[in-house]
Formats: structure tokens, C-alpha cells, sequence
């Protein structure tokens, strides 16, 4: 059993097929995905989607790339939807200092309010992080600090789509971190990321397809869907020298603990 720990859904490239898609993720024995938010519009579509799907979950929050458009009212309105059920998180929420679509500085606001109302939610966050590794990881830093006694400890959010250095993730997980990793790590020219995923310890490892982008091998050029999350544990297994069986359990075990009892399947605790 897997969890797709980060999706998008509510995309409109699903719009055709998005029962045939979910019903996929359910043969491939995907047990729940997260489908993620990236804007207060998507953030909704995935409450939507929550409410109408048992394998769908939801995470509400605005984009670094959208960044410019969190004002107090969408920031209302999305504290509002994180109390919905099924939301087990606020993201994607970061900094993109790669494709810089809002202003650095207004990236930066955007960041620190959504951290800061998680905090009082209690719920983790899902961390987006492009080309901004060193002051991602230090507003972490800080915010952790303020975060010790909090019932988040330990659990305070994921890395996803990993694209920093070992050190990066380990100092990461020290602050209660989980790191989650996509299709890339199945690609034949991948060489930093094979290495961090072996050197990881396997209760912080998640799995995700960030679909419809970043199609795994060999789906590449194609769009992404949350039963191909399968290839990428099969290939994390694979570097790990573990049975998928085991990378499975371990994974699926992680969602629970950092989402909390998400789905309402049996499954035995890699820990």
C-alpha cells in the first residue's frame, strides 16, 4: 500500500478523466493521496475533492508563485478551509527563487503568514523550495524554535520534491522534517538524488508524484498520475536494497504519522 503524499488533481489536465484517474491510484494500491493547493481557487477544489473521494485528502495554502495575491481576505478564507475535514495540511507554501513569479520580498510575507497560522491550526506543512535552500531552511530553523512544546513537534511538515543537498535534509529532519521524494529519482541522469534517498533514515521518507508534473520512467513527456507513484517507490527500493513490500510499509507509515490516521486501512508501523 502506498500514499501519493503530494498531487494536484483539481489541475484542469485532469478534467476529462479524473475518475478514471483516481480509480487507477486504487488498483496500483494507492490507499489516500494529498492533493495539494496552490492557490485559495485550488485550495478549494481540493476540499471538493476530499469531500467526494475516500482516497482523497486536501492541503490548502498559496504558492510561492502566487504569493502576490495573499491578502488578508484569502488568507482568511483559507484558514477557514483548513478546518474542513479531511485537511491535513497547509501548503504548498515556500519560496521559488527560481522562476521568481511573485517578488522575493512578497514571497517571503506569504511564507512567514502561512507558517504562522499552521502553527496556531496545528497542522504540518508542505514545503515548496526552488532555488532558495539556505533561506528556506533558516525561516524553518526559526520557526521550529517557536514550535518545541507545540503537539506539531516532531512532525512539522515535509520537503517536498526534495531538491537540496544531504545536509540540507538531514538538518531538515533534526527539526522534525520529513523528506519526500518524486519522479526524478527514477531518472537515468539523477546522481545527488539517489545518494541522499539511500542515505535518509527510512522513517522519514515519503513518496509522492507532484502530478500531473514530473512523470516518473519511463511516463516521461507524458502526464503524471498518482498510480505511478508505484514506480517511484519501486525505484527508492530499488537504491535502498529493500523489498518494495518493506519501502511501502515504512512510507505509508510516515504519511500517517506526519498527516495523522489518514485512510482507514490496516497497516502495520515500520517503526
Amino acid at each position: 500500500m502506498l500514499v501519493d503524499t503530494h498531487a494536484h488533481l483539481d489541475l484542469n489536465e485532469f478534467d476529462a478523466d479524473r475518475e478514471a484517474v483516481i480509480e487507477r491510484a486504487r488498483q496500483a494500491q494507492v490507499v489516500a493521496i494529498v492533493n495539494v493547493g496552490i492557490d485559495l481557487e485550488s485550495s478549494r477544489r481540493a476540499v471538493r475533492l476530499a469531500a467526494e473521494h475516500d482516497l482523497v485528502y486536501a492541503a490548502v495554502g498559496v504558492h510561492p508563485h502566487d504569493a502576490k495575491k495573499l491578502d488578508g481576505a484569502t488568507l482568511a478564507a483559507l484558514r477557514d478551509l483548513a478546518r474542513q475535514p479531511k485537511v491535513v495540511a497547509v501548503g504548498e507554501i515556500g519560496l521559488d527563487f527560481y522562476r521568481d513569479r511573485s517578488p522575493r520580498e512578497v514571497q517571503r510575507r506569504a511564507f512567514q503568514a502561512q507558517l504562522a497560522w499552521a502553527a496556531k491550526l496545528g497542522k504540518p506543512v508542505i514545503i515548496h523550495d526552488r532555488e532558495a535552500h539556505e533561506e528556506v531552511l533558516g525561516t524553518l530553523v526559526d520557526w521550529a524554535k517557536e514550535l518545541q512544546a507545540s503537539s506539531l513537534a516532531g512532525r512539522l511538515g515535509v520537503l517536498h520534491t526534495f531538491s537540496g543537498d544531504l545536509s540540507m535534509a538531514e538538518k531538515a529532519i533534526e527539526l522534525g522534517f520529513y523528506v519526500s521524494v518524486s519522479g526524478p529519482v527514477t531518472y537515468q541522469n539523477a546522481r545527488r538524488l539517489p545518494e541522499i534517498v539511500r542515505a535518509l533514515p527510512m522513517d522519514r521518507l515519503l513518496v509522492e508524484t507532484d502530478c500531473p508534473f514530473l512523470p516518473p520512467h519511463p511516463h516521461r513527456g507524458q502526464r503524471n498520475e498518482p498510480a505511478y507513484v508505484r514506480l517511484v517507490a519501486e525505484r527508492i527500493a530499488e537504491l535502498r536494497g529493500v523489498p518494495l513490500r518493506e519501502l511501502a510499509a515504512a512510507t505509508t507509515a510516515n504519511a500517517r504519522r506526519l498527516f495523522g490516521q489518514i485512510g482507514k486501512w490496516p497497516i502495520a508501523d515500520s517503526g
